[in-house]
C-alpha cells in the first residue's frame, strides 16, 4: 500500500484511512459533515497526492499529445489548461484528465483516482523516435486542494500568491516549499478550488503553511468521503466510476469540454463525430435523488417499471440537501428531469427521481 508523504500528519489529525487505487488515503477526520461544511462555508484542505500525475517534455510533446488525445491543444498558451481524454477506437473513455501547458513541459493530472491507467495508456502510444518523454509523477509530485469561499485568501496568506484572478483551468507558477509549483484553479467541489502541484520535497511545508494560514477561518482537513459528496453535489463526474470504457464522452455531457469535433483525427474521433452529426447518443449522465436514505453502490441497476434502463455510477449522502444523491446513466428516453425510476439494491427497489445537474451551485 502506498502512502502520501503526509500520512503521519493525517494520522496525527485523527484520520481514518481507506484504500484508493492502491494508496491509503484519509477517508475522514472524524466528522464528515464538519469537513463538508468547512468547504461550503469557509475553507478546507485535502491531500490528493495519490492522483495520477504525468510530466511530458521533449520537442514533440505537443505534437504527440495532439495526435492521440481527444481535445485540441495546439492553441493552448502557457498558464492555461483544459480537460481531455484518451479514447478507444470505439470512442470509449480510457481515462480523463486535466492538461496544463507550460513553456517547457505539459503536465497531466487525472480527474479521479485511477492509479497508473493514464500513464500506462499513454506509454503505448509513445512510439520509438518520437521526441517526447514522460515522467510518471505519481510519487514524485504532491497535490494539495484548497477549497472554499476563503481559499484564495488562504493561498495569498500562505504563499504570497494572488489566485483571485485565476479562471478555471488557468494557473500561475510560484516558489513554494523551496520548489517551483503550479498554483491551479480547478473544479472539484463547486466552490473556489485551488490546487498546488509541486515536487514532494515541498509538500509537507506547503501543507503546514496552508493549515496555519487557514486557522483564522477554521480550516479543516477534508477526507475522501466529504470530497465525494461535494463533487456529486457540484455535478462533476470523474474517471473511474463515472467516466470509463462503458461510455463515450457525449453520453457524459462533455461536449465543448473534453473533446474536439474539429481538430482532425485521433483514436475514437469518428465515433464521437458521428454521434454529434446524427444526434444518436444512447444514454445520458443524469443526477438522481433517492427517495429514502439508502446509498446505492456503484453499478446498481436502474429500472423503469420492469425494464432495465441503466446503472448508477456514483452516489453519496448529501449534507447540503440532506438526501442521498447519485449519478446515473439511463437510456436517453429516461433522462428527462422529473422522470421517476427505481434502483435495485440487494434485491429491493428504491425510488429515485432524475434531477438537473448540478445539485448545488454557489451562483
Amino acid at each position: 500500500m502506498k502512502h502520501s508523504l503526509l500520512h503521519n500528519q493525517h494520522a496525527q489529525l485523527g484520520a481514518s484511512f481507506e484504500d484508493v487505487a492502491g494508496w491509503e488515503v484519509p477517508a475522514h477526520y472524524g466528522d464528515v459533515a464538519a469537513e463538508h461544511r468547512a468547504v461550503r462555508q469557509t475553507v478546507g484542505i485535502a491531500d490528493l497526492s495519490h492522483r495520477g500525475k504525468i510530466r511530458v517534455t521533449g520537442d514533440d510533446r505537443v505534437k504527440w499529445l495532439q495526435s492521440i488525445i481527444s481535445n485540441d491543444i495546439l492553441s493552448l498558451k502557457p498558464g492555461h489548461g483544459l480537460y481531455s481524454s484518451l479514447l478507444t477506437h470505439k470512442g470509449k473513455m480510457l481515462t480523463y484528465f486535466r492538461l496544463y501547458m507550460q513553456s517547457e513541459a505539459v503536465m497531466l493530472e487525472d480527474v479521479g483516482e485511477i492509479g497508473e491507467t493514464t500513464f500506462q495508456t499513454l506509454r503505448k502510444f509513445l512510439l520509438y523516435g518520437t521526441k517526447a518523454k514522460m515522467e510518471n509523477g505519481a510519487e514524485s509530485w504532491g497535490l494539495l486542494l484548497v477549497s472554499g469561499p476563503k481559499a484564495t485568501q488562504v493561498i495569498q496568506s500562505a504563499f504570497g500568491v494572488d489566485a483571485t484572478f485565476l479562471k478555471p483551468m488557468h494557473f500561475v507558477m510560484a516558489q513554494i516549499g523551496g520548489s517551483q509549483a503550479l498554483v491551479l484553479c480547478t473544479e472539484e467541489t463547486g466552490e473556489t478550488d485551488i490546487e498546488i502541484l509541486l515536487p514532494v520535497a515541498g509538500l509537507s511545508a506547503a501543507w503546514s503553511a496552508v493549515l496555519e494560514a487557514g486557522t483564522k477561518f477554521g480550516i479543516k482537513p477534508v477526507g475522501a468521503q466529504a470530497l465525494e459528496a461535494l463533487r456529486i453535489e457540484a455535478g462533476i463526474p470523474k474517471a473511474g466510476p463515472d467516466l470509463n470504457e462503458e461510455i463515450v464522452p457525449p453520453e457524459a455531457n462533455l461536449e465543448g469540454k473534453a473533446f474536439s469535433l474539429s481538430k482532425g483525427c485521433y483514436p475514437g474521433q469518428e465515433v464521437v463525430a458521428r454521434m454529434d452529426t446524427y444526434g444518436n447518443v444512447r444514454r445520458h449522465l443524469v443526477g438522481l435523488v433517492v427517495k429514502d436514505s439508502t446509498v446505492p453502490p456503484k453499478g446498481a441497476k436502474l429500472f423503469s417499471g420492469d425494464r432495465e434502463v441503466g446503472w448508477i455510477s456514483s452516489a453519496a449522502h448529501s449534507p447540503q440537501l440532506n438526501q442521498v444523491i447519485a449519478f446515473g446513466f439511463p437510456l436517453r428516453d429516461f433522462s428527462k428531469p422529473g422522470t421517476v425510476l427505481s434502483i435495485e439494491i440487494e434485491g429491493a427497489r428504491h425510488e429515485a427521481t432524475v434531477h438537473t445537474l448540478p445539485f448545488y451551485s454557489r451562483a
